[in-house]
């Protein structure tokens, strides 16, 4: 009978131990790490998807496109003295290439992007109409230590470089001082201009490169256009129909006009730390490719709504919402004295999850705000009616109903902010916990 009432004791204080019921809330908020690891796992795969079908619609429409040139390219012979193994020196001719870059370049580009579809992912691709025109001039061919009589003047080259020749609608005419020359596919031997266009020009009579230029690029691509700004004084004009430009590179313009429809942007780039002159000697201009690399500016053109990294953002703070809910339900149960069973903690836990993937899948289909309100509302109404239905108090279950919706509100409102974000956060969890402490220091702890 005696080990009955130790026994009868036991299960007493264990189910109003304070202790006790804060290890094992402690212990559920931990294990609940493990599903909503796997709700982040889910969006990251979506979210890869979505690269995936980005990439796939960039390899059928376009992709990136950046524009280089154009570059005035005249090959020479050099010679070389090679000694063999018995001491006998030959000269030998070796082919090495002149570059000069434009002295001034003057580039108007006009972008029309859209929304391509594919099933429930969105990309970015669009038309574009880029103008470019300028002028060379004379090389200094002393200065480059080059003999005159040993350049290839006759077999002179205008390359104009583009990511992604696919995305070019027709092939440009080049408007060169008083004619007009037609531009060609090129897959030049040259490391810069592997896949690019050019058009071979024959300067033996003049000799010279002092050279005005026009011409226009009709080109199509995907999610950024760039221009990497090879002049000695370059002027880039970059306008568009997007209403979320995002402006990257190794400059940013000097100006910018972004409306709700479209927006405007302008750049004057001098020559100044650039890695290569104006004019030089190589082999294979591989000087170009780390200017085309690192050295570009221009435009992203971001999607709308980027539906996953908003619930990646919201998912990020799943753990913040489970606690703070579990302790607000704890504290209930010590001011009403009503027991709350560990599995309905379990059970009211795997639901603030599953939230998170009802999240995503709306948010896949009516964009993430919809989608937000939609699943929080759900959420809301069943962890209520859950709580009303065990604590028998439907004034208990509006509180806590309550308190979630001012939690998804607060976490809402933090993933819409960008610079404040860290701000606000910081101060709605102080008054948090500020509250939580008042709370519990109304509740009578004898049971401890």
């Amino acid at each position: 009978m005696e080990n009955q009432k130790e026994k009868n004791g036991l299960l007493t204080w264990l189910k109003q131990s304070a202790t006790v019921k804060l290890a094992m809330v402690g212990f559920l908020s931990l294990l609940l790490l493990i599903p909503s690891s796997w709700v982040i796992d889910l969006i990251s795969e979506r979210q890869g998807r979505q690269r995936e079908v980005i990439k796939e619609i960039a390899q059928s429409w376009s992709g990136i496109q950046n524009v280089v040139g154009p570059v005035l390219v005249i090959p020479y012979t050099a010679f070389q003295q090679i000694k063999d193994d018995k001491g006998n020196i030959t000269v030998e001719g070796i082919k090495q290439y002149i570059f000069l870059m434009p002295d001034r370049l003057d580039v108007n580009a006009d972008a029309v992007p859209q929304l391509m579809h594919r099933g429930i992912f969105d990309a970015v691709v669009y038309n574009a109409k880029v103008a470019v025109k300028g002028n060379f001039e004379e090389l200094d061919l002393k200065k480059l230590g080059v003999e005159p009589q040993y350049v290839l003047w006759d077999k002179a080259q205008l390359l104009v470089s583009v990511s992604d020749v696919k995305g070019l609608k027709e092939i440009p005419k080049i408007n060169l001082g008083d004619t007009i020359v037609a531009m060609e596919p090129s897959f030049s031997d040259l490391s810069a201009f592997k896949s690019s266009l050019s058009s071979t020009l024959d300067l033996g009579q003049k000799k010279h490169t002092q050279l005005s230029f026009s011409f226009e690029l009709p080109l199509r691509g995907s999610e950024g256009l760039f221009l990497t700004p090879i002049g000695k004084h370059t002027h880039f004009t970059l306008a568009g129909k997007w209403k979320d430009p995002s402006f990257t590179g190794s400059y940013l313009p000097e100006t910018r006009s972004v409306s709700d429809a479209s927006f405007t942007s302008q750049w004057n780039i001098p020559h100044f730390n650039r890695p290569f002159p104006q004019q030089w000697v190589d082999k294979d201009g591989g000087r170009l490719l780390e200017a085309e690399s690192g050295h570009s500016c221009g435009v992203n053109f971001l999607l709308p709504v980027d539906q996953y990294q908003k619930t990646m953002r919201s998912a990020k703070y799943a753990m913040l919402i489970i606690l703070l809910t579990f302790v607000s339900l704890l504290f209930t149960e010590f001011i009403t004295k009503k027991f709350v069973n560990i599995v309905q903690y379990v059970l009211i836990g795997l639901a603030m999850v599953v939230y998170y993937t009802l999240l995503l899948s709306f948010s896949e289909q009516i964009g993430f705000t919809w989608a937000y309100i939609i699943a929080s509302l759900a959420t809301i109404g069943l962890v209520g009616a859950y709580i009303s239905s065990i604590l028998k108090s439907s004034r208990s279950s509006l509180l806590l109903a309550s308190i979630l919706s001012a939690f998804y509100l607060f976490i809402y409102v933090i993933i819409q902010l960008q610079e404040m974000a860290l701000l606000v956060g910081s101060v709605g969890l102080f008054i948090v916990i500020a509250s939580l402490m008042y709370v519990s220091s109304k509740i009578s702890w004898e049971n401890e």
